[in-house]
């Protein structure tokens, strides 16, 4: 066990799932007794067919939806309501198109407390820490630009950006470089790996990209067709900071097959 590894597997819980079920309405369930527990600093991943409840998990975890059997709590706390130390990002970058990068990555720090209330004392050191961020995946002297005029990974690191702002305790991201091309997706993977190195928040990532959350995650969780349930666990050995280039070798490359076969059963 290297000392990441072992960092992690020593670090209290942040998130407890016990036996989970979650439905939309009176329809079908999306999820069903569904169990997991996320430790402080760990980043993993959940794979599955398209609609087995993979985003639903985000939802039950970030307070967005109530479940219908089980509990979830989060930092000891029972969930009842939307919580605010969640960082959100989502396939599509969703930026204001009225705003400038900067000013979309301020977005938080206006609405989360205890940043709001002190937007117009701090309002400097705030964008000084956007600045910061945005120099860190490479967009820097792109503050001033609006949406339009930024590439997707562009608009996806802005994205990331914003959802780290607020130092948030747990990263949600939702296939957030899925509609990316794959030069595209591979840069921002490296991106995002350097950035969890650098903040250490608790991240679940959902993709439907096997290769993606071998190279990012810590455990990964395949969930099997509706209604959702956790049919397989992967702990991933490989030593960090990891690199495109182990993606191709054999080690790996059995993982990702592994996985699939898991999904196809």
């Amino acid at each position: 066990m290297n000392s990441i590894e072992t960092e992690i597997s020593e670090a209290p819980l942040l998130a407890d799932l016990s036996n989970v079920s979650m439905q939309y309405g009176s329809g079908t369930l999306a999820l069903a007794d569904t169990s997991l527990k996320i430790r402080e600093g760990e980043f993993i991943a959940v794979v599955g067919p398209s609609g087995c409840g993979k985003s639903s998990l985000l939802k039950l975890v970030s307070g967005l939806h109530p479940p219908k059997r089980g509990q979830v709590v989060v930092q000891g706390k029972p969930v009842t309501a939307p919580i605010n130390i969640c960082g959100i990002a989502f396939q599509n970058s969703n930026l204001l198109p009225w705003r400038t990068t900067l000013e979309n990555v301020l977005l938080p720090l206006e609405i989360v407390e205890p940043y709001a209330r002190n937007l117009r004392r701090n309002r400097t050191e705030y964008e000084e820490r956007a600045r910061a961020l945005l120099k860190t995946v490479g967009l820097q002297g792109f503050e001033q630009k609006y949406p339009w005029e930024l590439s997707g990974g562009m608009q996806q690191r802005t994205s990331l950006c914003r959802a780290l702002i607020h130092d948030p305790r747990l990263l949600l991201l939702d296939e957030p470089f899925g509609a990316l091309d794959a030069f595209t997706r591979e840069d921002l993977w490296e991106t995002l790996q350097k950035l969890w190195f650098e903040k250490r928040p608790t991240v679940i990532l959902v993709t439907h990209d096997l290769r993606e959350a071998a190279y990012l995650a810590d455990t990964i969780y395949v969930f099997g067709p509706r209604p959702g349930r956790i049919v397989a666990q992967t702990k991933v050995e490989f030593p960090r900071p990891r690199t495109l280039e182990s993606t191709f070798e054999p080690d790996f490359v059995d993982l990702v097959h592994s996985l699939r076969g898991k999904i196809a059963h």
